[in-house]
């Protein structure tokens, strides 16, 4: 199964963005979230200061609060399910929505996560809005295309490995050759399961940095 959602996830990327990740396995990972080229997830980004909102979803039982992937804190272990926010088992992910009040220039997002097995990948779809175009609305629940409510797309990220370990640690940065990935208030996060084995595909998310220019 795992190559099905690979397969699907790699038909929604998009070319414009730049997109890459870094993969501490479990053998090798620490709190300390060090990776080679991407940095440690920050303590004072735009992220931290902006609003949250689910929009579709349920978070699980195990689950920290949806502001965990912005309070600056990461997971003391592998599995510290209250240090990481995930959709509920069984479920196929889910819709939230970040609010930074007024429109910034994003420069670029990195996505955390940490599990020792199916739920450290990531694979969701981001997009960004201002609140002032033609037939916006806020909260697009999922079967809807935020595209057809105002939303831009910027793009698909996957970490899925096409082979190996799932497990460790994963940070996933998207930026622009322009050094702007556009002027947004709100961003979009779609996020869906990484693999359909079992229930238990919803990522473990760490942390969310937004660096603003």
């Amino acid at each position: 199964m795992r190559l099905i959602i690979l397969a699907l996830s790699l038909l929604l990327i998009s070319a414009a963005p730049q997109i890459e990740f870094e993969h501490n396995p479990s053998r090798v990972a620490t709190p300390e979230f060090k990776f080679k080229n991407i940095p440690s997830p920050s303590k004072d980004d735009a992220a931290s200061k902006a609003k949250l909102m689910m929009i579709d979803g349920v978070l699980d039982g195990g689950s920290g609060e949806l502001s965990t992937v912005i309070d600056g804190l990461v997971p003391k272990s592998q599995d510290d399910p209250g240090g990481n926010m995930y959709f509920n088992a069984g479920t196929m992910g889910g819709r939230f929505l970040m609010d930074f009040e007024h429109v910034l220039d994003i420069k670029e997002v990195v996505t955390y996560s940490w599990h020792p097995s199916s739920r450290g990948p990531q694979l969701y779809k981001v997009y960004g809005a201002t609140g002032a175009e033609t037939d916006f609305k806020k909260a697009p629940l999922r079967g809807v295309d935020p595209v057809t409510m105002g939303w831009t797309f910027i793009a698909t990220v996957s970490t899925i490995p096409k082979q190996g370990e799932d497990g460790g640690q994963y940070a996933a940065r998207l930026s622009d050759a322009s050094g702007s990935l556009g002027k947004f208030r709100y961003l979009l996060f779609d996020c869906y399961v990484t693999e359909l084995n079992d229930d238990f595909g919803n990522t473990f998310y760490s942390e969310i940095d937004v660096d603003a220019k």
